[in-house]
């Protein structure tokens, strides 16, 4: 006799149901609404396609959470799923149960279908939309209440996501019945034209988070700025990799900050702003800044900056409830750090994530800035690695953040007297020096009993995503670890 457990009357149910499809789509209509998530698992499994569009159109809940199955559809079963929408859409009258108003794409509950049908009666609309649908004397899409479809989407050269390009094709068709939204974009491609195909399909004020790459000149920014104003709902922004016109007057070049700034300043829940490696800003970050609202969250890295720029951070009022910075690879060594150190003094009671790495950084800035950090009295992580600062001045900044006390991790360079002499760069640490720099470091940290996680960086690259880290372990030991160069979004966590 078998120990297995026998098979429960629900599975007993649906195997005799999908035994025949014919009556399998003939009992939709009376089916339990306990037995339609398992069903649905089940025909989706079995691709069993013809019940799959009967089962879209008989879908008792608001929403159909079809990303959060545990295997993305493909093409064909994806195809079924929108043949069986176009029938619904087809319908001029509502079915009885006809209730669906969502088609997520997007997986924003994991473990949902297992749960079973109570969990999937208390999904509805996505909080994504500035205007809510009005409601209709039926539940389905009428043209106040259009079907919508959550899928977050990424624009890209070469061959597109079939399954996405397909969605695209679709949507395009049934523009005044069917609303594409879309929480996250990323674009990376410079094909304008294919760019204006997607944005002309999605909802615009549904995007939230927005990441563009690699593309951008003065014609696409020209094409393309209309449409970032449009973008009501956005709250992070990520621009990378973006050159001026090199052979153009700087004025001219301005016109990139001063269009960006423009559209950027109708966007009143814009709360996070990442800029890296964008070439036109040398001068012309204050017209970004001076129309942007309060943010959250602020990153620059591998920007060509003045002190202009950096003075501009400390005066724009929208850094001024800044709780996560991050300057990186901005070379500031020429600059005046009295503009750091007043932006610090002016965010100090907001601040929770510093980051100040490999800004050529020297014990004179260092000290310079030390009065506004001590008065940071939120931080929980800073960090500082890859600057050129003493053991002395090292000791300087321990014994400071020792003394903050949400601090829980702080990152800093190994210093000057752990590398061999006048060559101070990576990969030219003297293993000797090195070893004797972090017996005095585990000294002096059991003397200041920091609450923090200390680590020191003794190597890091950027175009390789890595850092190897020293950190002091429980039994007072270093311990060298690789790890991923830590972005904004992983040192705020």
């Amino acid at each position: 006799m078998s120990l297995r457990n026998p098979p429960s009357f629900q599975h007993l149910a649906i195997e005799s149901l999908l035994s025949n499809q014919a009556l399998a789509i003939a009992a939709l209509e009376d089916l339990p609404l306990l037995l339609f998530p398992s069903l649905f698992v089940e025909v989706y499994a079995r691709a069993h396609t013809e019940v799959l569009k009967a089962l879209v159109q008989a879908w008792p809940f608001h929403c159909l959470p079809l990303g959060d199955l545990e295997e993305s559809p493909d093409l064909e079963t994806f195809k079924a799923v929108l043949d069986g929408l176009n029938l619904l859409l087809a319908k001029k009258e509502c079915p009885s149960r006809w209730k669906l108003q969502v088609l997520s794409l997007r997986k924003e509950h994991p473990n949902i279908w297992t749960w079973g049908y109570p969990p999937m009666a208390r999904i509805s609309s996505p909080d994504i939309l500035t205007d809510k649908p009005t409601e209709s004397h039926c539940s389905g899409m009428t043209k106040e209440q259009p079907l919508m479809i959550t899928m977050d989407l990424t624009i890209k050269d070469g061959t597109q996501d079939a399954l996405q390009a397909h969605l695209l094709h679709w949507a395009r068709e049934r523009r005044e019945r069917v609303q594409l939204c879309s929480r996250k974009l990323q674009i990376w491609s410079d094909s304008i034209s294919e760019i204006q195909k997607a944005l002309h399909v999605v909802r615009l004020d549904s995007i939230q988070e927005l990441v563009v790459s690699e593309f951008w000149n003065r014609e696409t920014m020209k094409i393309f700025a209309p449409y970032l104003s449009q973008m009501k709902n956005l709250h992070l922004l990520k621009l990378s990799k973006m050159r001026a016109d090199f052979y153009t007057a700087s004025q001219k070049n301005s016109w990139y900050s001063w269009k960006i700034g423009a559209h950027l300043g109708q966007l009143q829940h814009l709360r996070e702003l990442h800029v890296h490696e964008v070439l036109f800003l040398y001068g012309k970050l204050p017209a970004i800044l001076r129309s942007l609202r309060p943010l959250k969250a602020l990153s620059l890295s591998a920007c060509a900056l003045q002190d202009d720029d950096l003075r501009c951070l400390s005066q724009a009022p929208c850094t001024r409830q800044l709780q996560h910075l991050q300057l990186t690879s901005l070379f500031m060594d020429n600059s005046s750090p009295e503009s750091l150190r007043d932006l610090l003094e002016h965010v100090a009671s907001t601040l929770e994530t510093l980051a100040l790495e490999d800004c050529a950084f020297t014990d004179a800035h260092l000290s310079a800035i030390l009065p506004g950090l001590s008065q940071c009295s939120q931080l929980r992580v800073f960090s500082v690695y890859g600057n050129h600062i003493s053991m002395a001045a090292l000791y300087n900044l321990l014994s400071l953040t020792a003394r903050l006390g949400h601090l829980s991790r702080g990152l800093y360079p190994a210093p000057l007297e752990s590398y061999r002499p006048q060559e101070w760069g990576l990969g030219n640490i003297d293993p000797e020096r090195l070893a004797l720099v972090l017996a005095n470091l585990g000294q002096v940290l059991r003397d200041l009993g920091p609450t923090q996680r200390v680590q020191i960086c003794t190597d890091f690259c950027h175009h390789q995503n890595k850092c190897q880290f020293y950190s002091l372990g429980p039994d007072g030991s270093w311990v060298l670890t690789e790890e991923g160069l830590p972005s904004l979004s992983a040192l705020s966590v």
